[in-house]
């Protein structure tokens, strides 16, 4: 398995996905095609808290006025499930790794996993 999400209108998921051979991957359109919960489970088992998938600059958090730091699991994970903006993107995921969103760190590692030099 190996699944990359992410969002189409969103310039630096772009140019990130244009960095790497993706031949083999599914790459999928969040917001045409949103993730299932199953998938969210898969990337949990990875991450261990759904807090890490939750981006914190989505608009939604604004529109809905929400205080992200009463937000617990639970609540992260249902928001994940009912609306696209809230995953932090783009997330690469195969069997045994999982590199969530555009951070100088997870980039360096995401490049090192595909066998490139900085």
């Amino acid at each position: 398995m190996k699944k990359v999400f992410y969002l189409k209108t969103c310039d630096t998921c772009r140019k990130i996905l244009a960095q790497f051979d993706l031949t083999g991957w599914e790459i999928r359109e969040i917001k045409k095609d949103p993730v299932t919960e199953d998938e969210l489970a898969e990337m949990y088992v990875q991450t261990k808290s759904y807090e890490a998938l939750f981006s914190k600059k989505s608009t939604q958090i604004k529109q809905r006025g929400l205080d992200v730091k009463t937000l617990t699991e639970n609540d992260f994970k249902n928001l994940l499930l009912d609306h696209y903006s809230f995953l932090k993107r783009p997330v690469f995921i195969t069997e045994d790794r999982i590199f969530v969103g555009n951070d100088k760190k997870n980039l360096e590692e995401l490049r090192a996993f595909f066998g490139m030099k900085d």
